[in-house]
């Protein structure tokens, strides 16, 4: 009989878990964004992953050509199933579909208290299309993630294509970033990051933190790099994962900052089209 050794054994069941972090969004059949980045990142900041599934993606590297929408109840079960037994530390939203799926989830965690109010951290990432263009939501979603989702968000994380969608501001240089948060601030949410990777012609990379009243500038080299698939769910990602250690806002979007700018700088091809960011940085002595 083949023996374990001492090294492959079982770790003691009494062992501390480490903090638990939910993503509420859609697959990505290629593995480079959506829950599959989430969960990287996650494992790659030491807390523990878990999934609810809103839609399948059939996509890769080139783009996106077909997208399965989960029911919204089981969207909301899957919700219910795990921070009824395991609990969620914070929790983060990709892609949402629909408005009956945004309204199923945010019912479901309101009743857990999850979000503005509750005692859980709540990040919403309005993604509405994929990177190649491709929409990801129904027009009904829109109205949906304003006044139904920023509301109850404690973070809200939209890059400048999103920002152009959600309230028709075409942010195009620096100066228009504080337009841009205070826009989004106006539906609600606690805090407010804009992402400006998509800000053409800017040496740097600056994201902006908005709470209502102070702005923080958040500066990053800007990489000479087209592989940065999935950049946006890492960062937010990272961003959940501090909050489910215990970060305040600032520190948290900080430490993201710093884990996503990492992850571009490591960012690999892939495929016939555009490679992802890589978290591989922070776990393994590999550079890619």
């Amino acid at each position: 009989m083949h023996e374990i050794s001492a090294e492959h054994e079982a770790r003691p069941a009494n062992d501390t878990a480490p903090p638990t972090a939910l993503t509420i969004a859609g697959s990505d059949s290629g593995g480079s964004a959506g829950m599959h980045a989430d969960l990287r990142a996650f494992f790659a900041c030491g807390v523990h992953g878990m999934t609810a599934v809103t839609a399948v993606t059939v996509q890769n590297t080139v783009g996106v050509t077909g997208l399965v929408e989960i029911p919204p109840e089981t969207v909301a079960a899957q919700v219910d199933a795990v921070a009824s037994d395991i609990g969620v530390d914070a929790a983060k939203t990709g892609v949402l579909a629909s408005a009956a799926t945004i309204e199923a989830v945010l019912e479901v965690c309101d009743a857990h208290g999850i979000g503005r109010g509750g005692r859980t951290p709540f990040v919403v990432d309005p993604v509405a299309a994929s990177r190649s263009g491709e929409p990801l939501l129904r027009n009904d979603a829109l109205d949906a993630l304003r006044n139904e989702a920023f509301p109850r968000a404690s973070l809200v994380t939209p890059n400048l294509d999103e920002v152009r969608l959600l309230t028709g501001i075409d942010a195009r240089t620096r100066a228009d970033l504080l337009d841009a948060a205070k826009a989004i601030y106006d539906f609600g949410p606690e805090w407010v990051l804009i992402k400006s990777g998509h800000l053409p012609d800017d040496p740097e990379c600056i994201d902006l933190l908005f709470d209502g009243s102070e702005a923080i500038p958040l500066a990053g080299p800007r990489y000479a790099t087209v592989h940065t698939h999935g950049a946006g769910d890492v960062f937010a990602s990272a961003i959940t994962a501090a909050l489910a250690k215990g970060a305040s806002m600032p520190d948290a979007v900080r430490s993201g900052k710093r884990f996503v700018t990492r992850s571009v700088a490591h960012a690999y091809p892939l495929g016939a089209g555009v490679g992802p960011v890589s978290t591989f940085w922070r776990v393994s002595p590999r550079s890619f």
